[in-house]
């Protein structure tokens, strides 16, 4: 399911988010991710849920510079300590389903802003999330790019059966979710 958050500046979209996606604790309430309470948990515990549960993009990719596309999609396993070779077998399918497997050796800035934000969502999906998180994930990009991660999201859902939630202000990729979430002043409408 793609589920879009949306509403005005201030409202409270990408705080949700962060609640979601564990990195704030609600204040009242309760946050469920297949089928457990991760505030359930101890630090140590939430920090490995997190990161092998949760898959998070946000507007600016966040790559390492000193690092290829093809590195920058493997940190994150590597630091859930999953065997190397499953790492970079997984590194590889996902940057070819994200149509980047012949720019795996660039580093980040020889790639173009599009080709960024999509290693950024290949990285994301490393741990095979739950649910995948993307704060305003196309809000820097062109038109053309911004339909080309819009486009992604939705194949993700069909070849992957991924969860997403998509924080946006951006109207066409609301109305394409399947379910839209309008926050105003802190509260869901």
């Amino acid at each position: 399911e793609v589920v879009s958050i949306v509403g005005a500046s201030g409202a409270g979209k990408t705080t949700l988010l962060q609640i979601i996606g564990t990195l704030s604790r609600p204040d009242s309430g309760r946050v469920e991710i297949d089928g457990r309470d991760p505030f359930a948990l101890g630090d140590r515990d939430l920090s490995r849920f997190r990161n092998e549960r949760i898959g998070f993009v946000f507007q600016f990719h966040h790559l390492l510079a000193e690092f290829s596309a093809f590195e920058n999609v493997c940190i994150p396993g590597l630091i859930g300590r999953r065997p190397r070779a499953e790492v970079e077998r997984r590194a590889g399918e996902l940057l070819d389903l994200v149509g980047l497997s012949a720019r795996r050796d660039h580093k980040p800035g020889q790639l173009s802003g599009g080709e960024q934000q999509r290693v950024a969502i290949a990285r994301a999906l490393i741990n095979s999330p739950a649910v995948l998180l993307a704060d305003e994930p196309s809000g820097n990009l062109d038109s053309h790019n911004r339909d080309e991660i819009h486009r992604l999201f939705f194949e993700l859902r069909e070849r992957l059966g991924q969860t997403i939630v998509i924080v946006t202000h951006d109207e066409h990729l609301a109305a394409m979710a399947d379910r839209t979430i309008t926050m105003s002043d802190g509260t869901v409408r």
